[in-house]
């Protein structure tokens, strides 16, 4: 049983954005909804690649912000393309260095592990030169950064 579990804030939503990442993650699969008042739902909960999560309606008096994102390992470029233009679509946002927002407002990163490779490279020049390659992307391009 996982012991902390994230817990996500959305104004009358939760149903719709757990629909939303069980679309993307093709490991995933609903637990549970809880009803609300006159049918509605009240809370949502759903494993996305082995991690519960839970999803409550509670109102707008919260949002989102980048001081918490998901950070998700992707190997390959193809993987990277997909989890970019699956999480940006309808509404999302593009930010900097792998980072964007989804149309429910909640941020991710998107990054391979190769990425941490080249910027501990002990040649600092060449880690630089990652650096500086990676600073200029909003979405990953592996082949980029390994020509840096």
């Amino acid at each position: 049983m996982q012991k902390i579990t994230p817990f996500l804030w959305f104004d009358g939503n939760a149903e719709e954005a757990m629909n939303f990442y069980l679309s993307v993650f093709k490991n995933s699969k609903q637990i549970a909804t809880m009803p609300g008042p006159g049918g509605s739902v009240m809370g949502v909960t759903f494993e996305l690649e082995g991690l519960e999560f839970q999803g409550l309606n509670a109102g707008p008096m919260f949002k989102f912000n980048e001081a918490v994102s998901f950070f998700v390992k992707s190997d390959t470029q193809e993987e990277i393309d997909y989890y970019w233009e699956k999480l940006t679509a309808d509404g999302g946002e593009e930010s900097m260095c792998g980072w964007l927002k989804d149309k429910f407002g909640l941020s991710w990163q998107i990054v391979p592990p190769i990425l941490g490779k080249l910027l501990g490279d002990p040649d600092r020049e060449k880690a630089g030169r990652a650096m500086q390659a990676m600073m200029k992307m909003k979405k990953i391009i592996i082949a980029d950064l390994q020509n840096a």
